[in-house]
This record gives structure tokens, sequence and C-alpha cells, in this order.
């Protein structure tokens, strides 16, 4: 206690470099820089473990075989877990590369239909058959008592169940 107490009541000094390490002037009183005291070190007192607790320590270390087995086996399931994902991946690729060829084939069929089918629309000449139907086989126009109309429902097609009645 009275160590600090004589620290605080001498005068503080601390020298004033002036360049090049030589020492010019002093600086006293309470705009001098506390010096930074470094703190005491304190050793902490560990507390002696008894050689029961060590061998128990070191015993739990030790792998047995039990833990052998059981590390084993985690391996091998992950190995098998892994191998089984990869040839999962193996299939989705091979999938998709057989629904690409698929579509490549889907849209080359209908190119094909389509162009069939331009080929015989553009082959059968409706002015032919419109002659054969009137001339040979006797169709004719409908008159204006044939023709009925009707009010159109909300679906885009008709229905017949029975005939239309005369009027």
């Amino acid at each position: 206690m009275a160590r600090t107490q004589t620290r605080t009541t001498v005068r503080k000094r601390q020298a004033v470099s002036s360049g090049y390490g030589r020492v010019g002037a002093y600086i006293d009183g309470n705009t001098v820089r506390k010096l930074e005291r470094v703190p005491e070190r304190r050793e902490e007192r560990r507390p002696r473990t008894s050689s029961a607790v060590r061998q128990k320590r070191a015993r739990a270390l030790q792998m047995n075989l039990s833990y052998v087995v059981f590390l084993t086996a985690a391996a091998v399931i992950t190995v098998m877990v892994c191998i089984n994902y990869l040839k999962l991946q193996s299939q989705n690729t091979t999938y998709q590369k057989t629904v690409t060829a698929l579509n490549t084939q889907l849209s080359e069929m209908k190119l094909e239909n389509d162009a069939q089918y331009n080929s015989i629309v553009s082959s059968v000449d409706l002015e032919h058959v419109k002659d054969v139907a009137i001339n040979e086989l006797g169709m004719s126009y409908p008159s204006e008592d044939q023709i009925y109309t009707y009010q159109p429902s909300e679906s885009d097609y008709v229905k017949q169940y029975q005939d239309v009645p005369a009027e």
C-alpha cells in the first residue's frame, strides 16, 4: 500500500527526444504519458489428477473392437450410398438422352405426317368431288324451308339425339 502512495506522490518526468536520440527537455505534471504496466503473471495451478482418472481417460481414448466395427460399418454404408447415387445419376442421364431422342423422333414424324396430309389434300380435286356428287349421286343444295337455325350454347359442338322436327 505504501508503495503505491509513493508512486503517486513522486513527480512524473518523461524525456522528450528532440530528434536523433538526443534528450531535450522534461515534461512534468499530469501531461506525462503513463507508462504501460505489464500485468503480473498468474500461474494457474491445475489440480493434480489421480492415476485412476488418468487410466480412465487413456482407456476412453483407445479404440475397442465394437467401435472399430461400428466405424467400418458406417464407412461401408457411406460408400454404398455414394455408389448407388452415382448409378442413379447415370440412369438419369441415360433417361434424359432417351427422352431427347424420342422427342426428336416425334418431331420428325409430325413433319412427315403434315407433309403427307398436305400432299393428300392437294391431290384431291374438290370441284371433281362436287361434280360427281351433284350429277351422278343426285345431291342438291338445301332449300330455304330445309334450313333450321338454333341458338348456340357454350360448347363448340352440337350433338343430335333425334331428328329435327318439321314445323
